[in-house]
């Protein structure tokens, strides 16, 4: 098993939480892992080839909460996404 490494970089952080966002509304659940393309900084990109975060919800009632915003859509999800995102932590693999 890899080491896993938790994702502070801001500008990482807002593509996973829209990410995040955009799988439960498609899934209509919270999802626990969601796949980001694999950034490469140099030669050949393989589009099929993606890295695995796994999310992390520390309450029970903000996932509850994150839940019952799927039906509302994607502003409502992002709004409450947003309003809990110190509770909301992304691992990656490696």
């Amino acid at each position: 098993m890899g080491i896993r490494i938790r994702v502070t970089e801001p500008d990482k952080l807002a593509l996973l939480y829209e990410r995040f966002r955009d799988v439960c509304l498609v899934e209509k659940e919270v999802w626990k892992e969601i796949f980001m393309p694999r950034e490469v900084t140099a030669g050949p990109v393989r589009t099929n080839v993606q890295d695995r975060y796994d999310v992390e919800i520390d309450d029970q009632k903000i996932e509850d909460t994150l839940e019952a915003n799927i039906p509302r859509g994607a502003a409502a999800l992002g709004a409450a996404i947003d309003a809990y995102r110190e509770h909301i932590a992304f691992y990656r693999s490696t």
